[in-house]
């Protein structure tokens, strides 16, 4: 059993990002003494409160029966209270896994998680593609209009019997945990404390990356909360953070810089996008413009390895200037096609164009060449031999990519133009 505490901070102190740290092991290290973490997708963070057990997520509906195994070999006690720290899948699917296991759950969640719930039945097949295209490109047998899709959570997954607002106080056993309601990846999440042991739950507010406050696919999110929600986390001063993904993590000052490092890159990412949307700029200038320090990029728990700077603008724009991105042609645009098709014959047919995207991804000049790319193949949508250069474009722009949902939706336009030259 690795030492969670002592590995996190290994990482942090050295900047070492050879080292693993969002790890899906399935596998539980007690970290304090009735304190412990199963590492899974995402992580359920369990405490024993000296009459049960209370867990905080349920992990995946894929992950959960693992994870709850991983418990009952640390604890014969009950889970007595399962706390969501917010409604996504990998949260709460692994609920059905609590429920056989344990009678009486109560299901602590925020009274926005049956909101999502309801969302996610209403647009079922659409959440079932778009997390396929973010965790691979688009992977498995399910395509949009192929007939039914499978469940995007198991449709037995628990609803919240204990609905928090703004915030509650839970008093179970010898333990009291204090929830807060904070938006920031979702509008539904709630961040843990234990004021008495100085433990803070933080669910998806950290997750060893850089915040997910910009997913491309996704609902609004909103990095300003956000920011405010890990400013008061790290004024409680606690000495153990345990996050939904990544390492747990030990010592106050060690805790504090890191939150704090965090909430600075957005708030800092969010003041510049709105200073120039205030001085009356376009969105493209502004995604051109706005950057985040690389010595920032470069912290273990700020890389963009799964959302990324460049998104968050996009979802600051998004939040606060609507969907028109201040160009006047795309406020009623012409359809793709229709536009390619003018364009390709103003460049001497599509060919024309599929082969300037060639040239330009050779010299890497990946975002000029992908829109050709893209032009060229509306143009000729059954031309297998452009639909060829733009899988090809996208292959060599998806391994140059740092961030997973990049990667997931150019990987996505890659085997896309790869079915057509089948």
């Amino acid at each position: 059993m690795d030492d969670l505490l002592e590995l996190s901070a290994a990482i942090v102190e050295s900047g070492d990002i050879d080292k693993p740290f969002n790890r899906i092991t399935n596998e539980l290290s007690e970290v304090a003494d009735g304190l412990a973490v199963v590492e899974s997708f995402s992580h359920s963070v369990v405490v024993d409160s000296g009459d049960g057990l209370v867990a905080f997520d349920a992990s995946h509906a894929n992950t959960g029966a693992a994870v709850v195994d991983a418990i009952q070999g640390w604890r014969s006690d009950p889970v007595r209270r399962l706390i969501y720290t917010h409604g996504h899948a990998d949260h709460v699917g692994g609920s059905i896994h609590f429920d056989a296991a344990y009678d009486g759950i109560d299901v602590v969640g925020h009274e926005n998680v049956a909101r999502r719930f309801d969302r996610y039945r209403t647009t079922n097949s659409w959440n079932v593609l778009i997390n396929a295209r973010q965790f691979g490109g688009v992977r498995g047998d399910f395509q949009m209009g192929d007939g039914e899709a499978p469940n995007f959570i198991p449709p037995d997954t628990l609803h919240p019997t204990h609905v928090v607002g703004d915030h509650d106080t839970i008093e179970i056993g010898s333990r009291t945990i204090e929830l807060h309601h904070a938006r920031g990846e979702t509008d539904d999440h709630l961040w843990g404390w234990m004021p008495n042991e100085r433990w803070l739950f933080a669910g998806d507010f950290v997750i060893w990356n850089f915040p997910n406050a910009g997913n491309p696919q996704k609902v609004q999110r909103f990095p300003i909360e956000w920011a405010a929600a890990l400013r008061d986390m790290a004024s409680r001063r606690p000495e153990i953070l345990l996050p939904a993904h990544g390492l747990p993590v030990g010592g106050a000052d060690r805790i504090e810089e890191m939150l704090t490092t965090i909430a600075g890159a957005l708030e800092h990412l969010v003041a510049n996008v709105l200073e120039m949307m205030n001085a009356g700029e376009v969105l493209d200038t502004i995604i051109h413009s706005v950057r985040v320090d690389g010595d920032l990029l470069a912290k273990p728990y700020l890389r963009p390895l799964y959302d990324e700077p460049e998104f968050v603008i996009r979802n600051v724009w998004r939040q606060f200037g609507g969907w028109w991105d201040g160009a006047p042609s795309r406020l009623k645009p012409s359809p793709d096609a229709v536009l390619a098709s003018e364009l390709a014959a103003l460049a001497g047919g599509a060919e024309k164009l599929a082969a300037r995207a060639a040239e330009l991804a050779g010299v890497e000049d990946f975002r000029l060449a992908s829109h050709l790319a893209d032009l060229a193949a509306w143009a000729a949508p059954d031309d297998a031999a452009i639909h060829g250069i733009r899988a090809d474009v996208y292959r060599a722009r998806r391994a140059a990519e740092t961030s997973l949902m990049a990667k997931g939706i150019f990987a996505g336009a890659m085997r896309e133009s790869q079915a057509i030259t089948d």
